[in-house]
């Protein structure tokens, strides 16, 4: 595992929803969820959580949510910009979703962020409980 891992083909990544991958934090050695987007030609990473309660998973194992362009958080309908990852409505309006860096060559997509090393393509496997809230929205 190290920077510049392989992810997955550019065309594996859906143009509707999110691409769950796992990846470990380099200094804690902890392991967290990754998800890509697919804009146009460009392809964005980002931590699979959301700003407002960061336990709760954007990409619950099968895609995120999506509208417009936006990942939508359906616990509590937070909107967030698939490109910039910029909140653009619900309750963390105006925070931004943790960049993972993330570049596309020959067609592959590979994990270039150097906080961050590639363990497996899906989502954390020893996850034991999907932390989630009581009042979730039904899309």
């Amino acid at each position: 595992m190290d920077s510049g891992s392989r992810i997955v083909a550019v065309d594996d990544v859906p143009v509707d929803t999110t691409y769950i991958f796992t990846l470990e934090e380099t200094d804690s050695g902890e392991e967290k969820e990754a998800i890509l987007l697919r804009d146009d030609d460009s392809i964005h990473g980002w931590l699979n959580y959301c700003q407002h309660y960061t336990h709760i998973k954007l990409d619950k194992g099968s895609g995120a949510e999506m509208r417009d362009g936006e990942i939508v958080c359906t616990n509590h309908a937070a909107y967030f910009e698939q490109s910039t990852g910029f909140c653009t409505f619900g309750p963390c309006e105006g925070a931004y979703l943790n960049e993972v860096d993330v570049s596309v060559k020959d067609g592959d997509v590979f994990l270039t962020d150097e906080d961050f090393e590639f363990v497996s393509q899906g989502p954390i496997e020893e996850d034991e409980i999907d932390l989630e809230s009581k009042s979730n929205y039904k899309f």
